[in-house]
């Protein structure tokens, strides 16, 4: 692992990120739950934003002034940065048809920015491009009142069991279809502001926060796959659009890693002592993120402040151990005492991986599952042994 760079703030986090991507035209951050990368996508965000004011003018140039003479002036708002993250979803709110339950829209936030000068670009069709990679759902927009309204199509069979298409529309799409219908939303934005459509032109920077929170495996290396090329292939001749991306999803990282290969890369973590956050180079190193996992759980083990979220990561490392070393499940690897088998704790392990608690307020663990969690953890680093230095200091 490289240098450890410590920052008192999130804010003085950001001025560095900014600093960096003068250099840099990506940056990786890997970083667990709870360390505060939405946060800090916001501070960039923030750290983007100017207030500016103009003096107006007429066709001819000359100033507009008051009857009293004082001269008209305007002012407006300039940002840089196009972000995604839990916030973005916010943006898009349910009007749920509650006196009918027939008729479902889901409405978007037009005094945002992030929905500027959609109409005129032809914004559905570059949506369902990318939303068809994911997902079997179709839409239209509506510009003036600012809803979508979703379409599904089922292959049915009849009585006398002839295959047709059935259109039910007016649907109520599920919340995991809602976020990456969000996440297509905009990656077709992003792709306006890196050809340099007029609309996006002010776009400098994206910033992108664990894009779709929840996803499994498939849809991690198919949208860090769609999303590194979609950032590679910007036009050359013109200044590109510089972007950071930060997630807790390991797979997804480590594909980002292999495709952006020029890519800062950095772990980032935060001192328990002093609240201070902590920017660790890590470079090429290979497989940082499961050293970095480790010494993580070492360290909330000794400390005793161990969280729910501590077990997700405890069971991708376990996971990823099992298969390396050939074993059908992670539950093979955790043999204790009283537990010979692994079945107790495996279920244990599976039990707290579930449920919203896991993945985004931290709930400190109640000391018999704090317990378990070191024994467990105990018995995986004697078994598989590690460099001692590596959870010193």
């Amino acid at each position: 692992m490289g240098h450890v760079r410590r920052f008192t703030t999130l804010k003085d986090l950001a001025r560095h990120l900014r600093e960096v991507l003068k250099e840099k035209k990506y940056v990786l951050i890997f970083a667990h739950n709870g360390t505060g990368k939405t946060r800090l996508s916001m501070e960039f965000k923030e750290l983007g934003k100017a207030t500016v004011t103009h003096f107006l003018t007429t066709d001819d140039g000359d100033q507009l002034v008051t009857d009293e003479g004082e001269a008209l002036v305007a002012t407006e708002v300039i940002r840089d940065t196009l972000y995604y993250n839990a916030y973005t979803e916010d943006l898009f709110t349910w009007n749920n048809d509650l006196e009918n339950d027939s008729e479902y829209e889901l409405r978007m936030n037009l005094d945002s920015h992030f929905f500027d000068g959609l109409a005129e670009l032809e914004m559905e069709s570059r949506i369902r491009s990318l939303l068809h990679s994911y997902l079997d759902i179709d839409f239209i927009i509506d510009y003036g009142r600012g809803v979508v309204r979703f379409s599904r199509r089922e292959r049915v069979n009849d009585r006398e069991g002839h295959e047709r298409l059935e259109e039910h529309y007016n649907i109520k799409i599920s919340r995991g279809e809602e976020s990456i219908f969000i996440w297509s939303f905009y990656l077709a934005i992003a792709q306006l502001a890196l050809d340099r459509q007029e609309a996006y032109k002010w776009v400098k920077y994206l910033y992108i926060d664990d894009p779709i929170s929840s996803l499994d495996d498939n849809h991690a290396v198919a949208v860090a796959t769609h999303l590194a090329q979609l950032l590679k292939h910007q036009d050359s001749d013109k200044e590109p659009v510089r972007a950071i991306i930060s997630t807790h999803h390991t797979l997804f990282f480590n594909v980002l890693s292999n495709e952006l290969g020029k890519a800062q890369r950095y772990y980032l973590s935060r001192d328990r002592r002093t609240g201070e956050y902590l920017l660790r180079d890590i470079g090429d190193t290979p497989e940082f993120y499961h050293i970095a996992m480790l010494k993580e759980l070492h360290e909330v083990a000794e400390s005793g402040e161990i969280y729910t979220y501590h077990f997700s990561i405890l069971r991708s490392l376990l996971e990823k151990a099992a298969t390396f070393h050939g074993f059908n499940s992670f539950g093979e690897l955790i043999k204790i005492k009283d537990d010979e088998d692994g079945i107790l704790h495996y279920r244990l392990i599976q039990l707290l991986n579930h449920g919203n608690y896991s993945h985004f307020e931290p709930v400190e663990m109640i000391e018999e599952n704090k317990e378990h969690f070191r024994n467990i953890l105990r018995k995986f680093m004697e078994q598989f042994r590690y460099n001692e230095k590596i959870f010193r200091g």
